[in-house]
């Protein structure tokens, strides 16, 4: 027999730490190596497809609050424009002071090449920003060099029945350096940013048009007014500007940002001047629609987009190429229904992003099959010190801690730390293996409370839980289904109670014993335990939720508080103590508790805990009672919130 076990043990394989830290290593590292060679390539598609929805989705969201903040800029330098007494008044010939405001609001908002106001009896006044037209509508105007601005006034002189047209050309500083009039030819009622503003649901930003005396395409942001005239006030935003913005918007050598309407026309592109047939008789230009520009149909997503309220879509287009997509609404666009698109191909826009994790790839596995030397050596100096932590810790396992012990050093930091930690651990394990509640040793260290049997009157605040029904639930539940559920029910509530400056003193089954200003003094410790049993009701609450979506019983929580003096100390043994409170504070707590079934209440407070926090707390009356076992009515209460 003895030979046989003998032989067993010769047999029995053990593998050094030195060998075993390497051996586990170099498995880990390859298992996960090669995991992510074989992973990262069916995974690739997937994480390149989340970047790009992410990155598009964010330049769509740039982009639109740029047109946005574009437009809006606008409409508050009109809603500015409409307001001025001269404005309203129509008082618009030889008016210094409008020509000035109409130059300053020109200077401050770039995007426009003029702002303008036209009446209802015709009368109209404009100021241009000749430099933002370019050099060929200067021409054709006949501009002079050092001209800056252009403004163009049609009213009737007094007397007259015949509307003037007066045209200034004007300096920087509004000086006048060429003046021409005659008799007007233009009715600023006929135009498309006239027409229809009025209207109810009247869109801000109309449609791209010709511009009649520039001949150039764009946009006018419009303001109608009624008072004291009815008029309205606009800015032109050229369509030339807008192709600019969109251009610089570009994703990769394929991306696009383009606008379009609910009705699928295309409202602006980069290459929207290409695409526009202007030269209609009303001066409305003709849209083309997207289907017939794009050469990517983005019809697919854009469907998805409107059903589903996703804001970014992948799509497969004609061309075979997968493409992502990001839709924006055009807030400040109103009844004109803007949406802006961002559209680029997936395999061209992360082409070198891919690339470069593939590199990255190669050149992590080649690190760490090089790493492997050092990684030996390393082990050759942590099993010498482990080896020694390994008998030490054996030794506070057993609670063998007698005498001072053995100090582990290493010339590594983390060991020589972890030395000292077990060190210090072990003269705590001996002064405290007494104590078994962990928080509180951890208190009764702070607090300075002296190790010995017996105790000191001091006030405290007792809380006492009970579920409701819990013999019936454990009766009818699973144990260890039971168990689980219990342990995390105390658990939620012992660390609220924690949080709060409370100590746990015992579990008794599902039924928990908090105390406050012990042992650590607390000299607010009723408004803390006031907290404390309303932070515990909503944590039981959330955990009703949570249980009953889980189809365990819901555990009801009833609560009893009370403050009082009472004795707190060690009981027990020399070699077994514990640490708790005695006296009738804590009957008449573990009696308020009770007495929840009797008033269908859930936090149940003495009148001596009122008193202390009652102005920072709300309590509700409930009754006045005589506990059991006690001769004096007490007022008992509801802590509500």
């Amino acid at each position: 027999m003895p030979e046989t076990s003998t032989g067993k043990a010769r047999h029995r394989v053990r593998i050094g730490f030195q060998l075993s830290i390497t051996a586990l290593f170099v498995a880990v590292v390859l298992c996960v190596g090669l995991a992510l060679v074989f992973l990262s390539f069916d995974r690739a598609k997937a994480i390149t497809r989340t970047a790009a929805l992410t990155f598009i989705d964010r330049v769509a969201e740039h982009t639109a609050e740029r047109v946005d903040r574009q437009f809006k800029e606008v409409q508050s330098a009109l809603a500015v424009l409409k307001l001025l007494p001269s404005v309203g008044t129509a008082a618009i010939s030889d008016n210094q002071s409008l020509n000035a405001i109409l130059a300053v609001l020109l200077r401050q908002h770039e995007q426009l090449y003029n702002l303008y106001v036209g009446y209802d009896d015709g009368a109209f006044i404009e100021l241009d920003a000749l430099d933002r037209a370019g050099p060929a509508v200067r021409a054709k105007l006949g501009a002079p060099a050092d001209s800056a601005f252009r403004l163009t006034v049609m009213d009737r002189p007094p007397g007259s029945s015949t509307r003037m047209r007066t045209t200034y050309f004007l300096s920087t500083d509004l000086k006048t350096l060429t003046q021409a009039q005659r008799e007007a030819d233009y009715d600023p009622r006929t135009r498309p940013w006239y027409l229809g503003a009025f209207e109810p649901g009247a869109g801000a930003i109309t449609d791209p048009y010709v511009f009649k005396v520039a001949n150039l395409i764009g946009y006018t942001v419009r303001a109608p007014f009624t008072a004291p005239r009815l008029g309205i006030v606009a800015g032109d935003i050229l369509l030339a500007d807008v192709d600019a913005f969109l251009r610089a918007q570009k994703l990769g050598q394929s991306g696009v940002v383009f606008l379009f309407d609910d009705s699928g026309r295309l409202i602006a592109h980069p290459r929207m001047t290409e695409f526009l047939k202007a030269g209609s008789s009303d001066g409305t230009a003709d849209l083309p629609r997207l289907d017939q520009v794009e050469a990517i149909d983005v019809g697919v997503p854009l469907k998805a987009w409107r059903q589903s309220g996703v804001a970014q879509q992948f799509f497969e287009a004609r061309d075979g190429r997968t493409y992502v997509a990001a839709f924006r609404s055009i807030e400040t666009a109103g009844s004109a229904n803007l949406r802006l698109a961002v559209v680029a191909p997936l395999d061209e826009f992360f082409s070198e992003v891919e690339a470069g994790r593939r590199r990255l790839l190669l050149l992590a596995l080649a690190f760490v099959f090089a790493s492997l030397p050092v990684v030996w050596w390393i082990g050759s100096l942590l099993s010498r010190s482990m080896n020694a932590l390994a008998v030490e810790t054996d030794q506070i396992q057993r609670f063998d801690v007698q005498g001072e012990g053995k100090r582990v050093r290493s010339s590594i930091r983390e060991i020589d730390d972890l030395g000292q930690s077990v060190s210090t651990m072990r003269a705590v394990v001996q002064t405290f293996s007494s104590f078994v509640p962990k928080r509180l040793v951890q208190q009764l260290i702070e607090s300075g409370t002296a190790l010995r049997l017996g105790g000191s009157r001091r006030e405290i605040t007792i809380l006492f839980t009970d579920i409701a029904g819990f013999t019936h639930i454990s009766e009818h539940a699973d144990p260890e289904k039971l168990m689980l559920y219990t342990s995390r029910y105390l658990a939620a509530l012992t660390e609220v109670i924690m949080a709060n400056n409370g100590t746990v003193d015992k579990f008794v089954g599902d039924a928990v014993m908090a105390i406050w200003n012990a042992p650590a003094e607390d000299p607010d410790h009723v408004a803390h335990a006031c907290s404390a049993v309303l932070a515990c009701r909503d944590a039981s609450h959330m955990l009703v939720q949570e249980f009953e979506r889980e189809g365990w019983p819901a555990y009801r929580t009833r609560f009893g508080l009370h403050t009082g003096e009472a004795v707190v100390g060690n009981v027990g043994s020399s070699d077994r103590m514990s640490y708790t409170v005695l006296g009738a504070t804590v009957n008449m707590a573990a009696r308020l508790e009770a007495l929840n079934k009797d008033y269908g209440t859930e936090i149940l407070v003495s009148e001596a805990v009122r008193e202390q926090v009652a102005d920072r707390f709300a309590f509700r009356s409930v009754d006045t009672v005589t506990p059991k076992g006690f001769e004096a009515a007490v007022r008992i209460y509801e802590l509500t919130a």
